[in-house]
């Protein structure tokens, strides 16, 4: 089988080559660059605690060393404090939630890293990776495409044809791959324009970001942010006129000026000047992100970033929906179902996002008018704006699908719990089959269902009793029978489920279904419809009733698994005959 070619090198071609690799897949990273990234620290990206989590699974230890999670976050208007929220430094999620709506938990620290650190760790984690080859200086100009897989062609040193099963677009806003498809990109231009410096300074509030909006010193712009990153270092961006005159030299060190001695009680302290640019966000969303065999992600789908929305942590979000349905389809093929889901899914998603921005950007933006002036409008803007920063409401929350064609249909046994169907479920800590606690989170990302328990009480006795006690011998006999393969975890509790609830979970995190207590038949469709179906999908494999369900479709589900197993195929990487091994594991039959 060949491998998946992945065109950009950016992070999220690097970071979807790895997702691959996590679960069996060989890649070819064609970068058009020499394979180094440019030191700039001005140029930042934030991530929400869950894709900080996906990328630090990922091997990236960049994080952990050169980026910072923000303590707190303030909103300021004029000279005035507006909000002060303290973040959670975890990675969101707890056993400890509040069924008071009006006494919400503390928002998860996102985590703030200068893109080029971040490029350099996933860099690190492919030199580990013998499924994943980079090659410099790969510029593309030929896609052809045939039933069995894609052909490439690349100008430069490695100029030549490649193979794959599958190509990926991830080569940014200017997409070659998007251009050869034909594929238009309709949008916005310039919506929002910012002056940015990195700096080392000193300023009142260590660890917290700040949102400063109509600052009272002359000349500010209307809207100031700084972001702090290690040791001392700060990205401010002052919000700038859409179409206003070039920022010079000594104008933004006017500006650097009087921002800082206006937060210092006008002394201007001491600071050191690291980096500067001009930051231009546009809102462009391509009309297609599949064309058979060739898909798009991050950049070259989509363009967001005005008023706290996140274009790169957008783009992780692309990797993580589509790597586990790529990964499928090339170990065992997929119905067309499952990778149009990625496009039914994420464009709704980023759809979504985008029109928040929009719609958002004349009241926030506007400046004058009765709502001006209306008691709470003002404050009303704050909180928008600050949920945009830090990850949540319409502006950042983590985006669900609860209309994705993957989504089961309805049943009588199931239950509701406190994450709706099709969004992302809460990091609870689980028991693990190898009888492990440990973060449900960190069991995502490898290819295969999960199948959580909710079990009161489990915590204080011995593993060794419960696991062949209860509702256990049963549930684990039907998930061996899932047309899936999956991994049974057990929770003493999960906001909003009750007691012995079974919740269906994706490989990105997403929640299936729910259901009061363990129903086979149910849970067989559910994962059926999860995995996309099956272009030869076989009616005797599902169980005829539920105590059935370990005679039969357990047998048969084995008997399946076992004749996969042990398959191999030599993954081509282009004409200069290498190629990498690759064992086709079954991580979901």
């Amino acid at each position: 089988m060949d491998p998946v070619i992945i065109v950009g090198a950016g992070p999220v071609g690097l970071a979807l080559s790895l997702a691959l690799a996590a679960q069996g897949v060989p890649s070819v990273v064609l970068d058009e660059g020499a394979g180094k990234d440019e030191p700039r620290p001005a140029r930042s990206v934030v991530l929400r605690a869950d894709m900080a989590a996906m990328v630090e699974r990922l091997g990236c230890t960049t994080l952990r060393d050169e980026g910072v999670r923000w303590v707190g976050w303030r909103g300021m208007r004029r000279r005035q404090l507006v909000r002060h929220l303290t973040l959670d430094l975890g990675l969101g999620g707890t056993e400890e939630w509040s069924e008071d709506p009006a006494a919400p938990s503390a928002p998860a620290a996102p985590l703030h890293i200068p893109q080029h650190a971040l490029a350099r760790g996933l860099r690190a984690a492919i030199a580990h990776q013998k499924l994943i080859r980079l090659v410099p200086e790969a510029r593309l100009d030929t896609i052809e495409q045939d039933r069995d897989g894609v052909v490439a062609h690349t100008r430069g040193p490695a100029g030549t044809w490649w193979r794959g099963s599958h190509l990926v677009g991830c080569d940014g806003a200017r997409s070659t791959v998007r251009k050869l498809l034909g594929i238009r990109f309709p949008g916005r231009t310039a919506v929002e324009r910012h002056a940015v410096a990195a700096l080392r300074t000193e300023l009142p509030w260590p660890g917290e970001a700040l949102l400063h909006r109509q600052p009272p010193w002359r000349g500010a712009a209307d809207e100031i942010t700084a972001r702090p990153l290690p040791d001392g270092v700060w990205r401010i961006d002052w919000l700038l006129p859409p179409r206003g005159d070039l920022v010079t030299p000594d104008a933004l060190i006017a500006r650097i000026r009087e921002t800082l001695a206006g937060w210092c009680d006008g002394v201007t302290p001491p600071y050191e000047l690291i980096d500067t640019g001009v930051h231009t966000l546009h809102h462009r969303l391509a009309r297609r992100w599949r064309v058979d065999r060739v898909l798009l992600a991050g950049d070259a789908a989509h363009l967001l970033g005005a008023v706290g929305t996140q274009g790169l942590d957008e783009g992780l979000r692309d990797v993580d929906n589509l790597a586990w349905k790529l990964a499928h389809t090339w170990h065992h093929g997929a119905s067309e179902r499952l990778l149009d889901s990625y496009q039914s899914e994420r464009r709704a998603a980023v759809a979504h996002r985008l029109r928040g921005a929009d719609q958002s950007l004349p009241v926030l933006r506007g400046g004058g008018g009765l709502r001006t002036y209306l008691p709470g409008a003002a404050r009303g803007h704050d909180a928008l704006l600050t949920d945009g920063h830090v990850g949540r409401g319409p502006l950042g929350a983590p985006p669900a699908y609860p209309h994705s064609p993957l989504a089961p249909p309805y049943t009588e046994g199931r239950t509701p719990v406190g994450t709706p169907e099709g969004a992302p479920v809460e990091d609870v800590r689980v028991t693990a089959p190898d009888g492990t606690t440990v973060r449900l989170r960190d069991r995502l990302g490898q290819g295969r269902l999960l199948v959580l328990l909710v079990a009161p009480g489990t915590g204080v006795w011995d593993r060794r009793h419960w696991r062949g006690a209860g509702v256990m011998p049963r549930l684990e006999e039907a998930v061996a029978a899932l047309p899936a393969k999956a991994e049974v975890l057990v929770a003493e509790a999960y906001p909003g489920a009750p007691a012995h609830a079974v919740l269906l979970v994706r490989p990105d995190g997403h929640l299936v279904a729910a259901f009061a207590g363990v129903h086979p038949k149910e849970l067989y469709a559910a994962a059926d419809a999860a995995r996309g179906g099956s272009p030869a999908d076989d009616p005797e494999d599902a169980p005829e009733d539920e105590q059935e369900t370990g005679s039969k479709a357990g047998t048969k589900a084995g008997a399946k698994a076992g004749a996969k197993s042990g398959k191999k195929a030599a993954a081509k990487v282009g004409a200069a005959g290498v190629s990498t091994g690759s064992d086709r594991t079954a991580d979901m039959h």
